[in-house]
């Protein structure tokens, strides 16, 4: 098990959603026929909440994600609540979903413990760029490790990536993602244990936040890991 003592960079201008929020019950869209990211296009990001009724939230809700981690609307608590990590290997799957690459996970894959609550490892996928910004700066790819409670309440750790050296975790994953991007089947991999994605750092983003995709659920738990990492411009 990873036990993490950090401080935590919080969002204070959610802070108040802390006490008063209710679990995100729907899941992401995995069909991107539904939806696309055209600004120009009547299925864009700024018609999602018109296309159907479940999906008013992406344009009327109060706490959407992604957003802009503004150092100055940032508050240090430097005893926030310790970070626990426990992921084990587990069968994936990885499947192209069009608006991103997603690995499902199989059982037994392990969780992440927020104040007491395990959320247990669902998925990965990646945005390229990323939907995170830092001060405004946009980086190279972004990570999304998502976790679900026996409630149905979600938290997604974040791992931003600028260009520089190789990630290994996605050298491992270079030959099934080419072959699911050419021929748009799912396809079952081994790749071991979770943690390999080598997230952990010293320093964090927490805020309430929601889903980045239709319906846009809210009340999402976001941890963005501070320390950004590298990716080839290959990868």
């Amino acid at each position: 098990m990873e036990k993490l003592s950090f401080h935590a960079l919080f969002c204070t201008f959610l802070c108040a959603f802390l006490m008063v929020s209710w679990p995100a019950m729907s899941q992401e869209v995995e069909d991107q026929k539904e939806f696309d990211y055209n600004e120009e296009g009547k299925r864009g990001p700024s018609h999602w909440g018109d296309l159907k009724r479940e999906w008013h939230s992406c344009k009327a809700g109060l706490m959407q994600s992604p957003i802009d981690l503004l150092h100055e609307r940032v508050r240090i608590v430097p005893h926030f609540t310790n970070l626990k990590t426990e992921y084990k290997p587990s069968n994936a799957t990885l499947k192209n979903r069009g608006h991103d690459i997603m690995l499902k996970w199989g059982e037994g894959a392990g969780y992440m413990e927020v104040n007491g609550t395990r959320y247990f490892l669902k998925q990965f996928h990646w945005h390229s760029p990323s939907e995170h910004t830092i001060n405004g700066r946009r980086f190279a790819l972004e990570a999304h490790l998502v976790h679900q409670s026996s409630t149905g309440s979600v938290a997604v750790i974040g791992v931003l990536y600028k260009i520089g050296r190789p990630d290994y975790f996605l050298s491992k994953m270079k030959e099934y993602l080419e072959e699911v991007c050419d021929t748009k089947e799912d396809k079952a991999i081994d790749l071991g244990d979770p943690s390999q994605l080598e997230m952990l750092s010293s320093l964090y983003y927490r805020y309430i936040g929601s889903l980045t995709v239709p319906p846009c659920s809210q009340n999402v738990l976001w941890t963005i890991v501070r320390k950004v990492r590298t990716v080839s411009l290959e990868q």
